[in-house]
């Protein structure tokens, strides 16, 4: 079920929370919001999901008016299911009861209600622990018992918020993949809220980097990373730099260095602000010397900053190979990304 939203908008006596945002998004898209705390992504979801009234603009659900325009439908018929940080399961019911109550609010019979369930549980690999109570299981467990009841609930559109904060970190890694695995087999359209832009670009087939009630920029993750529209979309994805710059005829010079750098069509020659991703900074003994300010080792790859002459900030670094503070490292700069006007 396709998602239509058109100059939404939700105050709060004198406080906007969202401002006229607009999106359009495709049935069975996975399409994450990110944003600071306060940005105005959760009241977006309830917007959607009904339990709040927007102040202006328009929403459509697969076509259908459900927001606007003196129509405002209820949030058990607009055939959407939320998953929340904490789950909302009932303590007192089984995993199969908890899966099974969407049904039998519906009308249908326990008995019925139960045989239809078993099915949800089975696609999120739960079958076996349909008869443990919620607090017999992992946090994941937990979470994957929420999902199943969504999709038992006959949601077309799924909206989840934060729905992995509460999770150790190798365990929502571990979620991700099924976030993944259960979105394409559930073929619901999901709007995914987080303030992690790493959870949002390992999981969105779009998203979107919200700020003070707004959408800054929206489009596939790739896009908004390696092409932010602002510096405030630039800090907010992935790391980098923003290095003041020369540019022209493709070329970008800062201090020493001369980057390779791609802009917008119409992108006017002269002082620029130059975007560089950590990637691009590659060792080179014939290259421009630089000295470590900081170095962090991560697991994989050391991350750190390096302090280049003539430079207005340092430049960002992940290398496999270790790094000191202090030492000196010659580099280049293999790309860059300028940034809009």
């Amino acid at each position: 079920m396709g998602i239509d939203a058109c100059g939404l908008g939700r105050d709060f006596g004198a406080q906007t929370a969202v401002d006229a945002v607009s999106f359009r998004l495709e049935p069975g898209e996975l399409f994450a919001i990110v944003g600071p705390s306060g940005c105005g992504k959760s009241t977006l979801l309830r917007l959607i999901a009904g339990l709040e009234r927007p102040s202006r603009g328009s929403l459509r659900l697969g076509g259908r008016l459900v927001a606007g325009e003196g129509v405002f439908v209820s949030p058990e018929a607009r055939g959407t299911g939320v998953v929340f940080q904490s789950y909302a399961l009932w303590p007192h019911m089984s995993v199969l009861g908890n899966v099974a109550f969407p049904l039998e609010a519906s009308g249908l019979g326990r008995a019925r209600a139960a045989e239809a369930a078993r099915p949800r549980l089975e696609t999120v690999e739960l079958g076996a622990h349909a008869d443990r109570r919620p607090a017999e299981l992992s946090g994941g467990q937990r979470q994957r018992v929420a999902l199943a009841r969504c999709l038992a609930g006959g949601a077309a559109t799924i909206l989840m918020d934060e729905p992995l904060a509460n999770l150790d970190p190798h365990l929502r890694d571990a979620m991700e993949r099924e976030l993944m695995r259960f979105h394409r087999s559930s073929g619901a359209t999901t709007v995914y809220i987080t303030h992690d832009q790493r959870e949002a670009m390992a999981l969105a087939d779009r998203m979107a980097v919200m700020q003070d009630g707004r959408f800054l920029q929206l489009g596939a993750p790739q896009e908004l990373h390696d092409r932010p529209a602002s510096a405030a979309v630039a800090g907010f994805i992935g790391a980098g730099s923003l290095v003041g710059a020369l540019w022209q005829g493709g070329i970008a010079r800062a201090g020493a260095l001369e980057i390779p750098a791609e802009a917008q069509p119409g992108q006017a020659e002269g002082p620029v602000q130059l975007l560089v991703r950590p990637g691009a900074v590659r060792p080179d003994p014939a290259g421009v010397p630089g000295r470590v300010r900081e170095a962090t080792y991560r697991g994989a790859v050391w991350e750190g900053l390096l302090d280049m002459p003539g430079l207005s900030a340092p430049l960002p670094l992940a290398l496999p190979q270790r790094l000191r503070a202090g030492e000196t490292l010659p580099v280049r700069v293999t790309h860059g990304w300028v940034l809009p006007g």
